[in-house]
């Protein structure tokens, strides 16, 4: 066995047996967008939980209940959001 030839490491590349199903390709999409779903969830989570929290402290009367200041707080966890995620940030 020549070591020297780029392809000496290269497992052999076999065909899979008989046809493959022709659901294959439907659940490999549902399975890619299941979890883009998560992804996309769990990189959101911060600011919803932050969204949370602030719309709790105002209930709680720690924050003072103001609709610019709720105004100003969207605002700011909205560009932290869009800044953060990207093309992936929510769009209203």
């Amino acid at each position: 066995m020549n070591l020297c030839t780029p392809h000496a490491f290269a497992p052999s590349l076999t065909p899979l047996p008989g046809p493959l199903p022709a659901a294959l390709p439907e659940l490999w999409l549902d399975a890619t967008r299941q979890a883009t779903d998560a992804s996309l969830r769990a990189a959101r989570f911060p600011f919803d939980a932050a969204r949370a929290n602030y719309a709790t402290a105002v209930q709680t009367g720690l924050i003072e209940r103001s609709m610019l200041a709720s105004r100003d707080f969207e605002r700011t966890l909205s560009w932290l959001e869009i800044v953060t995620l990207g093309p992936w940030a929510r769009a209203v």
